[in-house]
C-alpha cells in the first residue's frame, strides 16, 4: 500500500458548506507534518441516511469526523454512528451553541447555512460600495442601467454621501451631476421614479455650501460657482430636468444624509412592492 492511501483522514461533515470546521480542522493539521493528514468536505449533509454512509466510509481508513450540524436530529444520529464503529467525532457548533443557550434567554435558531447568510449579506455591501465609488460623479453612464437607485442634483446636495450610505444598505446607487451646460445621460428617462431620486435644496444654503467649499480648497469665495444667479440657474435646470425624468425629488435643506436615506429607502421599496403586486 502506498503511503498516501494509508493517510489518517478528517471528514469535514455540514449541514451548509463547511467552511468553519474545515478551517478548524486546518488549523489543527497544520500543526503535523505537511501531508500527513487528508481532509474530505462532505457540505450540505441533511438525512441520517447520509450520515451513514460517509460513517460508514470512514470506518474504512484511520478517521476523525468534524463536524457543524445544527440540527439535533443529524447531531445525534452523526454521534450514534460514530461510536458504534468506534470513530472520533468531534462536534465544533454544539458545545458553543449549549454554552450560549446558558447565559442567554433565547433558543438557538437551528438553522443551517446562517454564517453563509451573513457572508453574503456583507460581500453584497462590498459590491454595494464598489459600486457607489466607481459610478459617482457621472465617471461612467452605463452605471445607471445596472443601479438600484440613481441620484440626480446639482453641486454640493450630497450626492456621494447619500450613495454610500445607502450602498452600506446594499443598495447599487449610481449619482450624476446636473449642469445646465452638460445634457444629462440618456438612460436616466427610462427609469421609474422609485429608482429615480432627485435631490431639490434651498438656493441660499447652497451658496453658504459652496462658499465653504472654495475656501477649504483656498478658492475666493465669491466665485461664479457660488454665486446666487448661477445657483438658481442650476436649480431650475436639475428641476426641469427632475419633471422631465419623472423623478422622485427630496428636498435635502437641512436634512442629515441619514434621513434622506430613510426617505429614499421608503421610496424604493414601496416602488419595488407596487412593481411586483
Amino acid at each position: 500500500m502506498r503511503l498516501e492511501d494509508s493517510r489518517p483522514v478528517i471528514y469535514i461533515i455540514s449541514d451548509s458548506i463547511g467552511e468553519t470546521a474545515e478551517l478548524v480542522a486546518r488549523a489543527a493539521a497544520s500543526q503535523f507534518d505537511h501531508g500527513q493528514v487528508e481532509i474530505r468536505r462532505v457540505p450540505y449533509l441533511t438525512e441520517p441516511e447520509d450520515v451513514r454512509e460517509v460513517v460508514e466510509e470512514a470506518s474504512g481508513s484511520p478517521s476523525i469526523i468534524v463536524f457543524t450540524l445544527v440540527l439535533p436530529g443529524l447531531r445525534e444520529a452523526l454521534l450514534r454512528e460514530a461510536e458504534a464503529r468506534n470513530i472520533q467525532a468531534v462536534d465544533i457548533m454544539g458545545p458553543v451553541m449549549q454554552a450560549l443557550s446558558s447565559v442567554t434567554s433565547g433558543a438557538p435558531r437551528l438553522e443551517p447555512g446562517l454564517m453563509r447568510k451573513v457572508d453574503e449579506e456583507y460581500f453584497r455591501r462590498v459590491e454595494a460600495i464598489e459600486f457607489a465609488v466607481k459610478y459617482d460623479d457621472g465617471k461612467d453612464p452605463r452605471g445607471i442601467v445596472q443601479a438600484d437607485l440613481v441620484v440626480l442634483g446639482v453641486s454640493r446636495t450630497g450626492k456621494t454621501p447619500l450613495s454610500m450610505y445607502l450602498a452600506h444598505k446594499r443598495l447599487k446607487v449610481a449619482n450624476i451631476p446636473l449642469v445646465p451646460e452638460v445634457a444629462p445621460p440618456e438612460e436616466i428617462f427610462s427609469l421609474p421614479p422609485h429608482r429615480l431620486i432627485g435631490l431639490n435644496i434651498d438656493a441660499q444654503q447652497l451658496v453658504g455650501i459652496r462658499r465653504e467649499r472654495l475656501k477649504a480648497l483656498g478658492l475666493p469665495p465669491d466665485a461664479g460657482y457660488a454665486q446666487s444667479e448661477r445657483v438658481l440657474k442650476e436649480l431650475a435646470y436639475a428641476r426641469k430636468i427632475f419633471q422631465r425624468a419623472g423623478a422622485s425629488v427630496i428636498d435635502v435643506t437641512n436634512k442629515a444624509v441619514e434621513e434622506t436615506a430613510g426617505k429614499v429607502l421608503e421610496i424604493y421599496y414601496k416602488g419595488e412592492r407596487y412593481r411586483f403586486e
